[in-house]
This record gives structure tokens, C-alpha cells and sequence, in this order.
């Protein structure tokens, strides 16, 4: 596509934002909590198709500072859907939401609730990136540690089951006339002539009404290697004009200083002295210079409102102490709580403030005023604007000269006031002694934190790498995505609920959860700073359901490192109390400073026991159970850590500490019927299989009810041979192939799942939503949100 399609789609997603935008601000009290929580879902809703929108047109646009514009709006949308996803949490007490009403109103379709993940995660990193694989390739070839996965065995037939085959077809066989044999021949063959006839129709008509795909087409098709050669060409020409915007951006700032600098210091000392003056006719005296912390000379010359200028003449602006710019900020603050206090008192619900949508409004403002109307027509290639990056410099310039000037003029101002008013020496003493002081309380502090004991401190970050390579904390992570979570929408959810019944999540809302607590606050530095803070996450479901490949997923969409912190995996690691201290602090420098980074602790529940196994007391599972509770609470916002734990069996750990621990938990459920259908179909195309009409894909779906995921890997894998992957052309696959494999797996009884549940209901989440289910809490509608009961129909039991 070209750029004029990317910039309409940038165009209709600031249209999009503008509507949301005055639909947030426009925002009226709800009463009745089932329309709050639709109105939250609405907005979630409309701002997940403005991010697909946005995402789409910054990875392939390839003018740098529309991408920067682009690159802030576009993080500031990620930000706030994670707020309302947050929100709806905690008004409708659930991590799993339903929304097939609002896409069908707003004319959707489910894969337009797929949380998309941001390509530049991945692509503007590059280069870090493959410095990690290189230090891991060389690593471990130094370990001799490469596993190499095993072929499938092939199970091939016997001579003895041969032999036994004729022998019985010997026995079996009656000796019937030429005639009879002519007529059964005839019979067989027009009936295969038949079915066959039928069933190339058929084909031919599923094809012709676009339910089938043409075999005879190339696959890819030429159009798609097309769109795929075009994009590649786009991301090569981001880099070039990248490179080039860079280039710019150092000459452009040496010309700046060069040809503008001195002029804008002497215009800056007029200015000022001008303003000295002034204060000393208005009130004869000469005012205090603003301290550099307070914003120096910058303060005297902010943008005010005309209602200020009018009220507040300039003589007056810093002089006057009664009317301060600080006692005034206070006065703000004071009326501004006062009426955040009576939004309060109204009745209803509102949403919370949120950190994001000042961005949003910059971004917007900016796209509106500069980019919005902007005749193009010249600058074909998209290049960078050069008039419009000397603008950015000269403010960059101006600042730094600001600081420069506000250190003369201070000394000049001070300077003024010993020959003039010698009473007032004093004052600037005392201020010097007030900084003084400050820069002393400032040293202290430093002081004080370098006081703290660091067993690294004297150790480079390669060698801390290394070391944890070799002692396996440090592993690679395994190339899955997040699309590979096979998984189906839940199409009846809000249907069920209407009717009384508790919808049941499909495996396609454990990937959306997914990304949007680990993948889009690891990916961006800004949206982990500002949007709702989650340290950690447990994933809780049966073997095979896919908890571990979410993990690995979770680090190869974001780039992030993975440390295993398992407990059979530290055991015997780093002895003793020093031994422990030592590993976590090497675990954790290393992880702040190659950011981001995934702690996994599989078989979370060792950690909690109860009671511990007499054959894992050597293990000492609960070792770190302490520390990494007091480093859990020392991971902030500019900390992109994610503790990610795994357990297939929760009910031996105790409930409350482990609760305590784990910020968000997440219950996989058993894969329903779309789910396992669309896994089925996938995983045999995957593994070199062809989904044909004689595979009845529908009859498998059925008998592998209760089997997992990683169940169905299996299967496929010991059917799927390369000797059978050979006879495919003359014999294509039939679902009686997989029945003998299914026979043999263990399923996942209905006795299991109930347990996984009924400890789920024992969490906090879950005992809220069983609460105002029963209708024990929040029998008023105006009540606070965690009070208050949402528009939910009881739980059928």
C-alpha cells in the first residue's frame, strides 16, 4: 500500500479519537452499574479499534516525526484500554469479559477484540537482541548443553499382524459364482464412481461460494508475496530516513547554536532585566530570582490565561507576596478538590482520572495543528520536515540557554541588590544557606543509598549474564508467539449471561488477558510507568493446557529475558543464607538492566505448601519464599519485571500469602468445542498435514472432549510420521487415524476441572463476583464501586 492509504488510516483513527475523546470529556454520573460496566466496555471497545488502526499505520509509515507523533498517541491508547480493563475488573469482579452485544451494535466482528501486538516491540530492538542471541549461542556451545529434539518414533506394522490379516481373510473368504462376482464388482465400482462424483461437486460448490480454498491456487498467493515484498521495502526505508532524521538532528542543533544562540541569550537577559526593572517601579524593591527547581526564569515568562494578565499586572508577578504563582497553584488545588469533592457527593458512578488521556489530547492537538492539513505534495518520498526540526531544536536550545542565562543574571540581580538595598543582603544569604542545605539533605540521601550492601557491585553485567547461563536461571526462550495459543472465540457469553447462566471463557480470552497484563506493559517503558501496575501474574490450569508456552510467549513478543525460578530449579543452587541473598540480587541487577524481563517460577504452589512432602524437604521448596516477597514489593512502575508463576495444582499451597504474592490470577478452563476444532485443524497443517473432506474434523472435535491442548500435540505428532506424511497424496488423512492415539491419553475429568473451580471461588476477585451474585452486597446502586452491585444476573448453580 502506499502512503497515502496509511496516512487515512492515521487520519480516521484521530477522527475515531476525537469522538472518544469528547465522549470521555462529556461524561454525566451513571446510576445503575450494568450501564456503567457497558458504558466502560463501549469505550474499550472503541479504543481497541483506534490502537489496531494506529498500530497498523505506525509500522508501516515511514516519515520519522509523523512516527513520533504517531509513536505517543499510539502508546497513549494502549495505556487507556489497560485503565478500563482495569476498571471493568473491578466493576464486574471477573478477569474474563463478554462483549458480543457491543460488537454487534457497533457492526464488529470477534477478531477485531484480538489484542494486537505492537511490531516495533520486537523490530526496534533488533540489534540488542541479536547481541543476546550471539552471547547465548556462544554460551552455551561453550556448555555443550544444545538439546536436540528426538524424531517421532514411527509405528510401522508387524509381519506377524500381516500374516495374521491374510490368514483371517482365507478363512472368511465363500466360494460364490463368476456372476455373482461380476455383479458385486459392478455394485462397488458404480458406487465409488458415484460417491466420488458427489463428493467433487460438493468440493467444487464450497470452493465456488468461498468456504473452501482453491487448491490449484499457489499458496502463498501472488498478490499476498506482493504485500509482503512491499512491507519489507517499507521497514528498509524507515531505517534509511531514521538514519538520515539523526543526521539532521546534529547538524541541524550545531547550526542552531552557531547562527541563533547568542542572540536568543541576549534577548533573554533584555527580557529579564526588563522584568527586574519593572518589579522595582511597582514595588520598590527588587524581587527574588526564582529558584533553578522552581523552573528559574521560565517561571516569569509562562503562558497565563488573560483572566491572569488582567487581574495581575507584570511589576506584580513575583514581587507581591501575598499573590504568589505558589499561594495561587494552592488556591487552584483547593478549588479543584473542592469540586472533585462535589462530583462526589453526586449520585452515580464515574470513571477513575486517568494518566493517559492528557497525552491523548497533546497528541491529537498536535496531529490536528500540524499534521492535519499539511500540503504533502512535495515532499513525495516522506522525508523529514526540516523547518519544523529546527522548531523542536530551537525549544530544546532555549532551554538549555535558559540555564546558562539564569545563572548570570542571578549573580547580576544579586549583585543589583547589595548596591541598592544593602538590608536585603541578608535574605540572598539565607537562600544560599536554604540551598545549601538542600544540596546537603540531597548528599545525605545519596549517602544513605550507597550505604545499602551490594554483593554485585564489584561485577560487570557479562559476567553476571554468563554466570547465570551456566547455573540455567538464565534460559532462552522457545520461538512461540502469542497467535500460536490457538483458541476460539466465546461467541454465547453474553447470551448465557443474560439467561442466568455463568458463561464459561474460551482459550481465545486467556491469550487476550494475557497480552494485555504481561505483553503491552513490557513492550513500552511508558505504559508500564503509567498504567495500573502489575507485578505479577499465576496461571493456573491442567498439564498440557499451555501455561509454559504463554510464558515463552510472553518473552519472545516483548523481547524480554527469562529467568527460571523454579523451585526444583534453584535446589541445591547458591547454599545458605549469603548463597540465597546472592542469587537474587544477581537475578534482579540483571533483570533491571536488560529490560524487560519475565521471572518464572513453575510449580508455583511449592513455594506456599501447607505441607511439605517428606520426599521435597531436601528440595526445601519454601526457600525463597521470604526474599522474593520483600523484592515483589520493591518492583515499581520504571521496573519493567513481570513475576510469572505456573501451577497445576493449587489446592496444596495456602491460599492467603499466595494470593498476597500473585496480583492477578488467572484460571485457564478446558478447551470447548470451537477451540478444539480450530486446534485440531491448525496443528495438522502445522506438522505437514492436509485438512481434506474425507478428515471429519467435527466427529475428532467430539471424542477429544477433555483433552488439552498438549494433548492433541501429541497425538498429531505420533499420527502424523514422515512415512505418512509421504502417503498423503494417494491416501489422505480420516479421523479414524487418531482414534487409536486418543484412546491412550488421559483426559481431563469433569471431577478435576470442578476442583481447579472450586478453588478458584476462594479467591478474593472470585468471592466478590459469588457476593454480588447473591445479591449480598450492593443492594444500592448508588453506592462506591467496590460496594456496589453490577447489573449481573445470578449464578445458575
Amino acid at each position: 500500500m502506499s502512503d497515502r492509504t496509511y496516512k487515512t488510516l492515521w487520519s480516521e483513527a484521530h477522527g475515531e479519537l476525537s469522538c472518544v475523546l469528547a465522549r470521555e470529556l462529556s461524561e454525566e454520573p451513571v446510576r445503575d452499574r450494568g450501564k456503567f460496566f457497558q458504558k466502560l466496555a463501549t469505550l474499550y471497545v472503541l479504543y481497541l479499534q483506534i490502537f489496531r488502526k494506529l498500530e497498523e499505520a505506525y509500522d508501516q509509515s515511514v516519515h520519522p516525526q509523523k512516527r513520533r507523533v504517531m509513536r505517543q498517541v499510539l502508546e497513549g491508547v494502549m495505556g487507556r484500554i489497560l485503565e478500563l480493563k482495569n476498571e471493568m475488573v473491578e466493576y464486574d469482579f471477573s478477569e474474563y469479559h463478554y462483549m458480543d452485544d457491543i460488537i454487534q451494535d457497533l457492526k464488529l466482528i470477534p477478531e477485531d477484540l484480538e489484542i494486537p501486538v505492537p511490531r516495533y516491540f520486537i523490530r526496534e530492538r533488533k540489534k540488542e537482541l541479536e547481541e543476546r542471541e550471539e552471547m547465548f549461542a556462544t554460551l552455551l556451545n561453550q556448555m555443550e548443553s544444545i538439546d536436540k529434539p528426538e524424531p517421532p518414533a514411527v509405528r510401522m506394522s508387524t509381519l506377524e499382524r500381516s500374516i495374521n490379516r491374510e490368514r483371517k481373510a482365507k478363512e472368511n473368504a465363500i466360494a460364490i459364482t463368476p456372476d455373482q462376482a461380476a455383479v458385486t464388482i459392478q455394485k462397488v465400482w458404480r458406487g465409488f464412481v458415484q460417491r466420488k462424483n458427489t463428493k467433487r461437486l460438493h468440493e467444487e460448490e464450497t470452493i465456488f461460494l468461498r468456504m473452501a480454498k482453491n487448491p490449484k491456487l499457489p499458496n502463498p498467493s501472488p498478490l499476498k508475496l506482493a504485500v509482503q515484498n512491499n512491507e519489507a521495502n517499507r521497514r528498509k526505508r524507515q531505517e534509511e530516513y531514521e538514519d538520515d532524521y539523526q543526521k539532521s538532528i546534529s547538524f541541524v542543533t550545531e547550526l542552531l547554536w552557531e547562527l541563533e544562540s547568542q542572540e536568543m541569550k541576549e534577548i533573554m537577559k533584555d527580557q529579564i532585566r526588563q522584568w527586574s526593572i519593572e518589579c522595582r517601579d511597582g514595588t520598590g524593591s527588587f524581587p527574588d530570582y526564582p529558584e533553578e527547581e522552581d523552573g528559574g526564569s521560565a517561571l516569569i515568562f509562562a503562558e497565563k490565561t488573560p483572566e491572569q494578565r488582567s487581574w495581575e499586572p507584570t511589576s506584580r508577578m513575583i514581587a507581591t507576596k501575598d499573590r504568589s504563582e505558589k499561594e495561587e497553584m494552592k488556591e487552584k488545588e483547593k478549588r479543584n478538590k473542592g469540586k472533585a469533592k462535589e462530583a462526589e457527593k453526586e449520585p452515580g458512578l464515574r470513571m477513575r482520572p486517568s494518566a493517559f488521556l492528557e497525552d491523548l489530547k497533546k497528541g491529537h492537538k498536535r496531529f490536528s495543528e500540524v499534521w492535519k492539513n499539511k500540503d504533502e505534495s512535495k515532499n513525495f518520498s516522506q522525508r523529514h520536515e526540516m523547518e519544523l526540526l529546527k522548531e523542536e531544536k530551537r525549544k530544546v536550545i532555549k532551554v538549555e540557554i535558559r540555564k546558562e542565562v539564569d545563572e548570570v543574571m542571578r549573580q547580576e540581580l544579586a549583585n543589583l541588590k547589595l548596591a541598592v538595598d544593602k538590608e536585603k543582603s541578608g535574605k540572598s544569604k539565607g537562600a544560599v544557606k536554604k540551598k545549601a542545605k538542600k544540596e546537603g539533605i540531597k548528599k545525605g540521601k545519596v549517602e544513605e543509598k550507597q550505604d545499602k550492601v551490594d554483593l554485585t557491585s564489584e561485577r560487570t553485567l557479562k559476567s553476571l549474564f554468563e554466570e547465570l547461563v551456566q547455573q540455567k536461571l538464565l534460559k532462552k526462550a522457545d520461538h512461540v508467539k502469542l497467535k500460536d495459543y490457538l483458541g476460539d472465540y466465546s461467541y454465547l457469553g453474553t447470551t448465557r449471561l443474560q439467561s442466568g447462566i455463568e458463561p464459561k471463557p474460551s482459550l481465545s480470552d486467556v491469550r487476550q488477558v494475557v497480552a494485555l497484563y504481561a505483553v503491552l506493559p513490557l513492550g513500552s517503558q511508558v505504559v508500564h510507568e503509567k498504567a495500573p501496575l502489575v507485578k505479577s501474574m499465576l496461571l493456573v490450569g491442567p498439564s498440557g493446557v499451555g501455561k509454559k508456552m504463554l510464558v515463552h510467549a510472553i518473552c519472545q513478543e516483548t523481547g524480554a529475558n527469562l529467568f527460571d525460578l523454579s523451585p526444583s530449579n534453584v535446589s541445591g543452587k547458591y547454599p545458605g543464607k549469603s548463597g540465597l541473598q546472592m542469587m537474587l540480587q544477581m537475578v534482579f541487577m540483571v533483570a533491571r538492566l536488560m529490560q524487560p524481563s519475565v521471572i518464572w517460577i513453575g510449580d508455583a504452589e511449592k513455594m506456599f505448601y501447607k505441607n511439605v512432602p517428606k520426599d521435597e524437604k531436601e528440595l526445601d521448596p519454601k526457600r525463597l519464599t521470604k526474599n522474593l516477597s520483600e523484592i515483589h514489593k520493591s518492583i515499581k512502575g520504571e521496573d519493567c519485571i513481570l513475576i510469572v508463576g505456573t501451577t497445576n495444582d493449587p489446592q496444596r499451597a495456602e491460599l492467603e500469602p499466595l494470593c498476597e504474592f500473585y496480583n492477578k490470577i488467572i484460571l485457564i478452563p478446558r478447551s470447548d468445542y470451537a477451540s478444539r476444532h480450530l486446534i485440531w485443524r491448525e496443528l495438522i497443517r502445522d506438522n505437514g498435514g492436509e485438512v481434506t473432506s474425507n478428515l471429519d474434523l467435527s466427529f475428532l472435535t467430539k471424542i477429544s472432549e477433555g483433552c488439552t491442548p498438549g494433548h492433541m500435540v501429541k497425538v498429531v505428532c505420533s499420527v502424523l510420521s514422515e512415512h505418512r506424511i509421504q502417503q498423503l497424496p494417494r491416501r489422505p488423512l480420516t479421523a479414524s487415524e487418531f482414534v487409536s492415539p486418543l484412546a491412550g491419553v488421559v483426559p481431563e475429568f469433569h471431577d478435576e476441572e470442578e476442583a481447579l473451580k472450586n478453588w478458584y471461588s476462594k479467591t478474593p476477585l472470585c468471592k466478590r463476583r459469588c457476593t454480588v451474585f447473591l445479591g449480598k452486597e450492593g443492594r444500592d446502586k448508588e453506592t462506591p464501586p467496590k460496594k456496589g452491585k453490577g447489573g449481573m444476573k445470578k449464578v445458575q448453580k
